[in-house]
């Protein structure tokens, strides 16, 4: 307040009385804020007096100096942020502003965000750029990066409030890097060590420097990504604390592009917005998600729209501008003109419209009642191509040294030999190239593990004179860096942008080892399509993960596994009970992290459970497998050339069978395990990994039960544990793996030399302070959302003996 900033009522308090007299004053709503917390911790809304007391004092507790920040609350108020850096010097730039799509309510981190800001008039931003400078320079000397968030009043006052500073990088920096192309950590670094602004270059032009502030020419939208489905009982609903665990990022050339590319972006199987048959279309069920923010509101507010509720009834129950609704509006009715016609009919002019609006071939098919190959070949034939833009910093005022590209579709334009053509940045070289797909946003199953795997085969593959093609969507990872790939482009790995990509690169082949499921998931497409996959082949990928084609595979090797039988349907799943022993082990095929996996241990439970599958993954094949009680689990990473197997490491879980593999505390090298058991789990891995022709990596899942090891899963992939092990022993296992895969070198042409005194432990990290009514006992079905390692010199050490005197902690179904 000293600085003539406007903020709103506000109190400190440690106690319950302060906090009284600020509802005294300003009234009801409140918001409480818990002191030195991250992502919202123990925020919440007071909306009337009898709640208070309680939701004080779980504010306090979550507070590590045991204090709160009472202020008035801003419900329903817009949502801004800048981006900030300072030098010694006191040299400010903006690098970038960030609307909330989703009012004041909603925590930042699950909002909707937009770059650059939509819906501020200039003298509300040049009035917001002064005071967020003068809050800067006004908090002390110090250089580095800032962001300060403001809350403006939604009518034409545009009242500005100050809601918070934040005196160094954020979660919203990387997302204002990836945006904008200016690498605020790298620059913040250099700034806090006594470099200033007008002595550093920008980045990317080489020859600006980074006092000029960048200018956008393109739209970005981030939307969160969300893991309910693994919490159940959780509480969907989102507000001030955050519960995403991941996020993308969409660039486009306009708001609607932008947003289809980010919703496309997410893998929750949707084609981007509405023309694809999976919207809602129960009044009470949408009014309800708008209401109540949910995870897919982006979603719910484009089926309001299409229920024919009125724009102002939305506005009324969101607080979103009215603006942003419009935007929908206009989506929703191109979608309805498009639809009047079929794939013969439909007007270049639409088929662009639709285009530059992001749809995608396949959302355009389902409108016109035709394939997605239909689409896309009338899309050749009329010349309506993606054409490829850089991400400069400045708006194309300079040359950008940094290949890193968006796309969109332009009109043609005529040059004055009567030539028409679409501009297109991304120059193709002669150079031979790889593409490495990215593995999309973040979620629990499929985190940072397999940026680090594409950032380290990137990497491998430069070293082997590749010129290297990075396609990912996550703002948060190191493989969207702009100098990690030789040329980025920032894109969802979605197969209608990537095949265009590759059409414009022409690749010796794709890396799909590398980027967990998602790159995965594409393989059949690429294989389909003719194109090559580096490394282990399509079919060897598809028979790992077919039950029943890998039995018989083991079966031939003779190696042990479960018994299982496979099931469509609940009646099949009670046959095939009858010849398995309960427990049984119950998976749908094709997901990661043990998504939909329950150990039942009657018949009722299996049917109860089998129905609940086929409901929320149709025609999926189920693998019932009988559940070795008590069994030990291990598990081991490989190298494998097609000839030479070579054992990366060996894990044993601290924790019984049963545990998701990605919940488990994970010794290296196993603690309990004899030479019998060792040889078992070294010949079962080396016969697994030939037999499936794998060139690259393989991950291989151990149960061992009376010193007899049995197979559960082989995954011919980079799988969660790689960068654990290539950490814990000091060796680059994706750098060789990669370089095997590229058919450069053979695993005997690598020395490898392990070093690792006593013993590594990965430890899963959980975040269930975020979802306090949620079962916190572990089981089949991943949880944690992170990891940490512990190195310890031997088995006597407390940490070690604590975690093993909890193995036996009771099961979760």
């Amino acid at each position: 307040g000293e600085i003539g900033v406007g903020m709103a009522p506000q109190a400190t308090a440690t106690s319950f009385l302060k906090g009284k007299e600020i509802a005294q004053e300003s009234g009801f709503p409140l918001c409480i804020r818990s002191s030195f917390t991250l992502g919202g911790a123990g925020a919440a809304i007071v909306y009337k007096e009898e709640d208070y007391d309680e939701l004080l004092t779980r504010g306090l507790e979550a507070s590590p100096i045991h204090e709160v920040m009472i202020d008035k609350a801003l419900l329903g108020w817009k949502e801004y942020e800048l981006e900030l850096l300072r030098d010694d010097n006191d040299n400010v730039v903006i690098i970038c502003s960030i609307e909330n799509m989703d009012p004041m309510g909603i925590h930042t981190g699950d909002s909707i965000t937009v770059a650059p800001a939509m819906t501020l008039s200039d003298r509300t931003y040049q009035k917001m750029r002064d005071m967020a400078i003068h809050m800067m320079r006004s908090i002390g000397a110090f250089a580095g990066g800032c962001n300060v968030q403001f809350a403006v009043s939604p009518d034409e006052k545009e009242e500005i409030i100050a809601i918070e500073i934040n005196p160094r990088v954020s979660r919203s920096s990387a997302l204002a890097s990836k945006a904008t192309g200016y690498p605020i950590a790298k620059i913040a670094a250099k700034l806090a060590i006594g470099y200033t602004l007008d002595e550093l270059d920008n980045q990317i032009t080489k020859s600006t420097s980074a006092l000029f502030e960048p200018t956008l020419d393109y739209v970005i939208v981030k939307i969160p990504r969300w893991n309910f489905d693994k919490f159940e009982g959780s509480d969907r609903t989102l507000g001030l604390q955050m519960k995403s665990v991941g996020e993308v990022m969409g660039i486009g050339r306009s708001f609607q592009e932008a947003l289809h590319k980010a919703t496309q972006s997410l893998e929750i199987k949707r084609n981007g917005l509405g023309a694809d048959g999976k919207g809602y279309k129960d009044y009470n069920q949408v009014i309800d998600k708008l209401t109540h923010a949910s995870w897919d509101r982006v979603f719910a507010l484009y089926d309001a729209i299409a229920m024919g509720i009125s724009l102002e009834r939305i506005h009324e129950i969101t607080k979103i501008d009215m603006w942003y609704l419009k935007q929908f509006e206009e989506l929703h009715s191109l979608e309805i003109e498009i639809s009047k016609f079929d794939i013969n009919t439909l007007s270049r002019k639409l088929l662009l419209e639709a285009k530059q609006k992001g749809f995608a071939d396949r959302q355009i098919a389902h409108m016109l009642g035709c394939l997605e190959s239909e689409v896309y070949t009338k899309r050749d034939e009329l010349n309506i191509n993606r054409v490829y833009k850089l991400v400069d910093t400045c708006a194309a005022e300079f040359p950008a040294q940094t290949p890193y590209y968006y796309s969109t579709f332009e009109a043609e334009m005529e040059t004055a030999d009567g030539k028409r053509y679409a501009e297109n940045e991304s120059i193709v070289s002669d150079k031979k190239k790889v593409i490495v797909l990215g593995s999309g946003p973040n979620r629990i199953g499929q985190g940072i593990e397999f940026d680090y795997c594409c950032v380290h085969g990137v990497y491998a593959a430069q070293e082997c004179g590749y010129e290297t093609i990075m396609i990912n969507c996550n703002p948060e990872t190191v493989s969207t860096d702009f100098d990690t790939a030789d040329k980025l482009y920032f894109e969802p790995v979605f197969w209608e942008h990537i095949y265009d990509i590759i059409r414009h690169e022409k690749p010796e082949g794709v890396i799909v080892q590398l980027g967990g499921q998602t790159a995965l998931k594409l393989a059949e497409k690429l294989e389909r399509y003719g194109i090559k996959i580096m490394g282990t082949s399509y079919k060897a990928l598809d028979l790992a993960e077919d039950r029943g084609l890998f039995s018989k595979m083991l079966q031939e090797n003779d190696i042990p596994y479960p018994e299982f039988a496979t099931a469509t349907t609940p009646a099949e799943a009670l046959q095939v009970a009858e010849q398995l022993d309960f427990p049984i082990l119950v998976r749908p095929s094709y997901v990661l992290g043990g998504q939909g996996m329950k150990i039942v241990i009657n018949k009722e439970e299996l049917e109860e459970h089998v129905v609940d599958i086929l409901r929320k993954i149709p025609n999926n094949v189920l693998l019932l497998d009988h559940y070795l009680d008590g069994a030990i689990e291990a598990e081991a990473d490989a190298i494998c050339d097609g000839e030479n197997v070579y054992i990366i490491g060996i894990m044993e879980h601290i924790e019984p069978c049963g545990v998701h593999s990605g919940d488990s505390n994970a010794l290296l090298p196993p603690f309990t395990l004899g030479d019998l058991v060792m040889q078992q789990i070294k010949d079962h891995t080396k016969k697994i990994a030939l037999a499936l022709d794998t060139v690259g990596l393989i991950n291989i899942q151990f149960a061992i039960k009376d010193d007899k090891v049995y197979i559960i899963e082989a995954n011919p992939r980079a799988s969660r544990t790689v960068p654990f092990i290539a950490k814990a022993y000091g060796e680059p296992y994706v750098n060789y793996a990669t370089k095997v895969m590229l058919g450069h070198n053979k695993v005997t042409d690598f020395d490898f030399n392990p070093q690792l005194d006593g013993y590594a432990i990965k430890q899963p990290v959980f975040s269930f302070n975020k979802f306090p009514n949620v079962d916190k006992r572990l089981g089949p079905e991943m949880k944690s959302t992170g990891e940490s390692i512990l190195f310890i010199d031997s088995l006597k050490d407390d940490d070690f003996y604590e975690l093993y005197a909890r193995r036996r902690m009771y099961l979760s179904k």
